[in-house]
């Protein structure tokens, strides 16, 4: 049987985001099926309850897709979340780099697996109700800020590849939250005032150290020493995977200046910290690039030095800079005004204005103590 409208497959969080993208997506006239992943290990459920991804997540998104007269599913995603975020999260504190699993969970699982259910479903697009623009050419797709720029998500999406952006759909980039929050009155949703998540879906009150010790087990922690830029043995620590970069809390204490971790390293187990000088950096490296094809750029991964603002952190304002392509996926960022805490793991995001050229992961740099 053939259809008269597109079919698209969105992302139900139960939140007033997601609610106000299927209504303004039905009014654009498109065919719209609701769907919940649900990705809490079993282990987990009572501690789901309040979040984006538990039990009252699936009711609330079931109940605004009946008073939205469209259907919709839960798939159990719950393995997959575990092997592709929470390991993955896990894995980037033992290693020494500060994780950002909202970036891996969009690639791999809302834009990544998520698909193949549209495919069985029929479905020629994936929408959410993230705050992003995704411009729709003939051979490309172009991903912009959000014109809410406090909401703006871009930042999140920089990693998805051109055939997710291609099949992507963001209807609530060109609005502002104040906006979505009045379509939702509007329509009557329960959601209308439902508080935004602040916190990692999975990491119950935002103690990410006690979900580590929860997931890994107290023998999975790389205990070891903490030292000075000056090569001073200060004292020992029960983990690498309790220290991040810029963090002050946990120090030895006995200093006359505030201590913050500079530098963690996961070959000898040594937390190197300094004073918040030690924390200026002008220069890093990404790895796992992902340029994205826009117009004045030929060729993804180009070698000629660009200008652009780069965001070393999703809170962070971007700062001009500027970027080579090197082999293998990497990248130099030169900043024109040093910055602090650029944090090994998290992601640096290359824009041009609003648009997105690319972006990648900060990479550990060698600290002279470390060498």
């Amino acid at each position: 049987m053939s259809r008269n409208k597109q079919r698209v497959l969105l992302g139900m969080s139960g939140g007033v985001d997601s609610s106000a993208a299927g209504y303004l997506l039905r009014e654009q006239g498109y065919e719209v099926i609701g769907v919940t992943m649900k990705v809490w290990p079993q282990d987990c459920i009572s501690r789901a309850e309040d979040k984006c991804c538990g039990p009252q997540a699936i009711a609330d998104a079931r109940g605004v897709a009946h008073a939205l007269g469209i259907p919709h599913y839960v798939v159990d995603e719950a393995d997959q979340f575990e092997r592709l975020v929470i390991d993955y999260f896990s894995s980037e504190y033992q290693a020494g780099r500060t994780p950002n699993p909202c970036v891996m969970c969009n690639e791999k699982l809302k834009f990544g697996n998520l698909w193949g259910k549209a495919e069985a479903l029929g479905c020629d697009y994936i929408a959410t109700g993230h705050y992003a623009i995704i411009e729709h050419h003939e051979r490309r797709a172009v991903l912009r800020k959000g014109v809410d720029l406090r909401k703006d998500q871009s930042y999140f999406l920089f990693s998805l590849r051109q055939p997710q952006l291609r099949r992507a759909l963001m209807p609530l980039g060109r609005m502002t939250k104040p906006q979505i929050r009045e379509i939702a009155h509007s329509l009557g949703l329960k959601v209308a005032d439902k508080i935004d998540s602040q916190e990692i879906c999975f990491v119950p009150g935002n103690d990410y150290k006690a979900f580590l010790r929860s997931h890994l087990g107290e023998k999975e922690f790389h205990r070891g020493e903490i030292y000075d830029v000056a090569g001073n043995f200060l004292g020992e620590h029960q983990g690498i995977e309790l220290f991040t970069i810029g963090q002050r809390k946990g120090l030895p204490g006995g200093s006359p200046r505030p201590r913050y971790v500079v530098e963690l390293d996961p070959e000898t187990n040594r937390v190197l910290v300094g004073d918040a000088d030690d924390l200026i950096v002008d220069e890093f490296e990404i790895d796992r690039v992902n340029w994205h094809p826009v117009a004045g750029v030929n060729d993804p991964g180009y070698s000629e030095e660009i200008q652009a603002t780069v965001k070393i952190r999703y809170n962070h304002p971007g700062t001009p800079a500027t970027v080579t392509a090197l082999e293998n996926h990497r990248a130099c960022i030169r900043l024109h005004k040093p910055q602090r805490a650029v944090t090994p793991g998290q992601a640096a995001v290359i824009y041009d204005g609003d648009v997105v050229l690319g972006g990648g992961w900060i990479c550990r740099r060698k600290a002279p103590l470390l060498t």
